[in-house]
């Protein structure tokens, strides 16, 4: 029996396998870097290193999430995913220089670099997310997915929750860094344990994969077809609107009125709250009662109208106060000052709204991929449309940081949430009443005379594939 034989009985080929794989890289990975921007400020007091920090970083992901798709359709996932899992341990790690020197400039090009490899790891990502599951499955696979990885942002709420819990200090210590450096490692490594997805076969018999040979002048040409893609453009505002709200949430809201251990108390609850959210949401988008259309028309009211509710919420808070700390001496205006979460008659309220937000981004975020991935079930489409949501999302999230770095008023920067949700909706709608109850399927191969649902992936194979007439060779 071969190793291949042995792996595939014990299910590491299985699309499931290979889903919660990659969801313990972004658990390790992303989920640590969000449970640090989740501190408000990367954990410091003064938000200003950081909030140019992601801007760099959202500038070069804009570039790099467009182009990731097609970076791993010619490099393969293992070590584009390891590779770039190493960037997030570069940016956590300056934190440290920043905490001995108090210079940003490593900080804002660990960023930089941090954006390139997120970009590559996000569009490989969506594609093993959306295009391994069998259509009625991919609810579920994305409700994996989101539920490991947001198990990360709760480990980084833990974190600095626990060891500043007796600290009165305004930044984070070296030790917390430290723990994330080293759990980002372990997730770049994690990476390599993934199988090529041409090897990858669906408990149906079918291969995750196309037979399609690419290069790089066929990507450049499909990446400039996106931008002529009628449904791309359509979704375009959602894409941009998906991480806006981001810097909303953990600067104003979170950073701004909650004192530095609560904010991780916070976010123990914002990614938790996240998890049950696309676990609920996976039973609607996999509801084979209803067509497909019928779902996406159901769950497009439910993020409408729970997003309107919780900006609703949001004004009515943020008319009470107009700045977080502005320096070890001068704190919030927010009446009280810092909240601390054993005051729970001042923190009740606020708490809940803040665990609210991460229902509302697991709500928008699933929904989206879901509809991604009812486009097709192409997996190299895939890759280039999870690269064009990231890299549009990104621009979002660059305006939105470079917002706050500005010190644009926190009542505009809600406001601005709040419209750019409205512009999104109708383009988002539009698609969703277009979709098909199935997309492109497999196409189906011809060896030796059989016919055969396996197919190959050119750039994940270890020998060239090469296809005469109906034989198949490898």
């Amino acid at each position: 029996m071969s190793i291949f034989d042995i792996f595939r009985r014990a299910g590491y080929y299985h699309p499931m396998t290979q889903v919660v794989i990659v969801g313990f890289v972004c658990f390790l990975c992303p989920g640590m870097f969000n449970a640090l921007n989740g501190m408000g400020g990367g954990g410091q007091m003064d938000r200003t290193t950081t909030n140019n920090a992601n801007t760099a970083l959202y500038c070069t992901f804009i570039v790099f999430g467009i182009i990731g798709g097609s970076i791993v359709n010619l490099c393969g996932v293992r070590w584009t995913i390891a590779i770039s899992g190493l960037s997030y341990a570069l940016y956590s790690s300056s934190y440290i220089y920043l905490n001995h020197t108090g210079k940003g400039s490593f900080t804002i090009a660990a960023g930089a670099i941090l954006g390139i490899g997120a970009g590559v790891m996000w569009a490989a990502q969506g594609m093993i997310m959306v295009s391994y599951p069998r259509e009625e499955e991919k609810g579920r696979y994305i409700a994996v997915f989101w539920i490991i990885f947001n198990l990360g942002g709760m480990l980084g709420g833990i974190l600095p929750f626990a060891i500043n819990y007796h600290s009165d200090k305004d930044s984070l210590s070296d030790g917390v860094y430290i723990a994330f450096v080293v759990l980002e490692c372990l997730g770049a490594c994690l990476g390599l344990v993934l199988a090529p997805p041409s090897k990858v076969v669906r408990s149906d018999g079918t291969s995750v994969v196309l037979v399609k040979y690419t290069n790089a002048g066929r990507e450049a040409i499909e990446i400039i077809k996106l931008f002529l893609n009628p449904m791309m453009l359509s979704l375009i505002p959602m894409c941009f609107t998906s991480n806006f709200f981001y810097t909303y949430q953990f600067g104003p809201v979170n950073a701004s009125i909650f004192n530095l251990r609560t904010r991780g108390f916070n976010n123990i609850f914002y990614w938790g709250f996240q998890m049950l959210a696309a676990y609920l949401l996976s039973f609607l988008l996999d509801n084979t009662q209803m067509t497909r259309r019928k779902r996406g028309l159901v769950a497009f009211g439910i993020v409408a109208v729970f997003f309107n509710c919780i900006w609703g919420g949001s004004l009515k808070l943020q008319l009470r106060y107009t700045h977080g700390p502005l320096s070890s001496t001068v704190t919030t205006d927010y009446p009280g000052g810092l909240m601390d979460f054993k005051e729970s008659s001042r923190v009740a309220g606020p708490m809940i709204l803040y665990m609210l937000y991460g229902i509302g981004d697991a709500l928008y975020q699933n929904f989206a991929y879901w509809i991604i991935g009812s486009l097709t079930n192409d997996n190299q489409k895939l890759s280039r449309y999870a690269g064009f949501y990231k890299g549009i999302q990104s621009l979002g999230a660059t305006v939105a940081w470079q917002l706050d770095a500005k010190n644009v008023s926190y009542l505009h920067q809600l406001i601005g949430n709040w419209v750019l949700l409205g512009i999104s909706l109708a383009p988002m709608l539009y698609v969703v009443a277009t979709l098909k109850d199935h997309s492109e399927d497999a196409i189906p191969l011809h060896v030796d005379g059989k016919s055969s649902n396996t197919n190959v992936h050119g750039s994940d194979v270890e020998k060239t594939a090469v296809v005469d007439s109906d034989q198949l060779t490898v």
